[in-house]
């Protein structure tokens, strides 16, 4: 296993997977569906990926919200990983930070 890989075991962790996964349906509904919208008169794309993408995003924010209401990460890095969300590659950039986080949360489970 990757030293760095999110592990799923830790509450930063789960947002750190979160994270990813609802990257990358972001970049799908912005570099698949919404051409196929718009370039394609294919609009059932945006629906079904959009659904999808809605819905991580949503766990996102719970695993977020959880992890922060149990003190694994702060309220800056909580607010930082949600703007980070709304940016396209933003949670592959957040996740840097979050892994030092969840490095963070396993020595402290560990001590």
């Amino acid at each position: 296993m990757l030293q760095n890989a999110p592990n799923f075991q830790t509450q930063v962790g789960r947002v750190r997977i979160a994270g990813i996964i609802e990257g990358i349906s972001f970049l799908l509904l912005l570099g698949l569906a919404m051409p196929m919208k718009y370039f394609a008169g294919q609009p059932q794309y945006v629906r079904v990926i959009g659904m999808v993408h809605g819905l991580l995003f949503l766990a996102l924010c719970l695993s977020l919200l959880l992890a922060l209401l149990n003190g694994k990460i702060n309220f800056g890095r909580a607010v930082q990983a949600f703007v980070a969300s709304l940016l396209p590659f933003g949670t592959f950039v957040i996740d840097k930070k979050l892994a030092l986080d969840e490095q963070r949360e396993r020595e402290q489970g560990a001590g």
